[in-house]
């Protein structure tokens, strides 16, 4: 097939919808498929074939549609976020605007600002994207009850990010050194942005409370503190609290990594005794430090999702809490540390767990629904050889 792919964002830019889109090209790439992309101008990767556009307002629309009639593609697959097109409201009607079957990938149906008091135009602007789609799919099972309506949908959730190989015992060794950890202080590590949704300011207001409670707790913020869209609300958070760390005297006890290469995540990730994400939301397949921490076998405290499903399992893959409670996880990493046994086997079950997200049967996933929505619009299906 000949694969076109619009993403918002991709790197080097920072944000985990680009990531996304790059890991799937490549691995679709390696499949035997011609897959190009388009996104943001400055955007660039050594093995795939890029297009830059300077904005996703309806005057770039001919620019989109010339790229894809240009490489005769088989089928456009849009990778949408609700902030990732500047809350451009003209890519809602993208399938209107290209003659190629077109499949959604929504990672997340939350609603778009498109400006005030749009009210119900919201929910309705996201839906006619899904609507008007050929096919679409939803990386969640949050979302996937939402689009199960349309006749033509599929679930395949996202994998990690972060991929590199297992961080050597030496690096993740220098890094519990760095911050002068004793055999008996507990590292609790958070990854990814620094954002309201994630719960940060309960996460800090329970390690207070612990550390009142006699126990040697340190927190770690791994990776960048903010992402490029949305930065200054992102800005703001951070600064609220880096003042709420400082009122409860927590300076000496809460590091930050900053951006840090592949290897280093890693390390930290692996380095750190329990890994800790308190989502608002709940814990979710859409969530990508989450998957980090699946991938790299992490002991997991997190927020219940708010859809039950079979896969997040309390007390053998993950350890799971109420949303939105600082007691819960205080509680929870009370237990923890004086079970450290059960530390163990969350990291046991979380190694299993990350078979289900493995890049290459996404990619496999994502080329089958392909195949199957090309065959709905009537359209011939050419198996490229490999490499060609």
């Amino acid at each position: 097939m000949k694969i076109g792919l619009i993403s918002g964002e991709f790197p080097p830019m920072p944000g985990g919808v680009g990531h996304f889109s790059r890991i799937l090209a490549e691995r679709m790439q390696a499949q035997g498929h011609t897959v190009r992309v388009l996104s943001r101008s400055g955007c660039n990767c050594d093995n795939l074939d890029i297009t830059g556009v300077t904005g996703w307002g309806l005057k770039h629309a001919p620019q989109i549609r010339a790229w894809a009639d240009k490489h005769a593609l088989d089928v456009v697959n849009v990778q949408f976020q609700t902030a990732a097109y500047d809350m451009s409201p003209w890519i809602h009607f993208l399938p209107s605007l290209l003659d190629q079957p077109i499949v959604t990938t929504f990672h997340d149906l939350r609603h778009p600002y498109l400006f005030p008091k749009a009210g119900r135009l919201r929910d309705w602007a996201v839906m006619h994207l899904a609507r008007s789609a050929d096919g679409v799919i939803a990386t969640n099972p949050e979302d996937e009850n939402k689009l199960a309506h349309l006749p033509l949908r599929s679930l395949i959730p996202i994998g990690s990010n972060i991929m590199r190989e297992a961080a050597s015992a030496e690096l993740t060794a220098r890094w519990r050194e760095e911050l002068s950890l004793s055999d008996s202080s507990t590292l609790i590590g958070h990854f990814g942005f620094v954002q309201a949704i994630k719960g940060i300011d309960l996460l800090v207001e329970a390690l207070a409370e612990l550390r009142g409670n006699g126990h040697d707790v340190r927190l770690l913020f791994i990776g960048g503190g903010r992402n490029a869209v949305n930065a200054d609300r992102g800005e703001s958070y951070r600064e609220g609290l880096e003042d709420r760390i400082r009122e409860y005297g927590l300076e000496d006890v809460v590091g930050w990594t900053g951006y840090l290469p592949e290897a280093e995540v890693a390390a930290c990730l692996q380095g750190v005794d329990i890994v800790t994400l308190p989502y608002l939301d709940g814990a979710s397949y859409r969530r990508g430090s989450l998957m980090a921490a699946i991938n790299y076998g992490c002991a997991i405290v997190t927020t219940r999702p708010r859809v039950a499903h079979e896969t997040f399992i309390h007390g053998e893959n993950m350890w799971l809490i109420d949303r939105e409670s600082a007691g819960a996880i205080g509680d929870a990493i009370t237990h923890l540390i004086e079970n450290p046994q059960e530390v163990d086997h969350l990291r046991d079950g979380a190694r299993k767990l990350r078979l289900r997200f493995d890049w290459d049967v996404i990619a496999r996933d994502t080329l089958a629904f392909f195949e199957e929505v090309l065959r709905g619009a009537g359209r011939h299906i050419v198996r490229e050889p490999l490499g060609a």
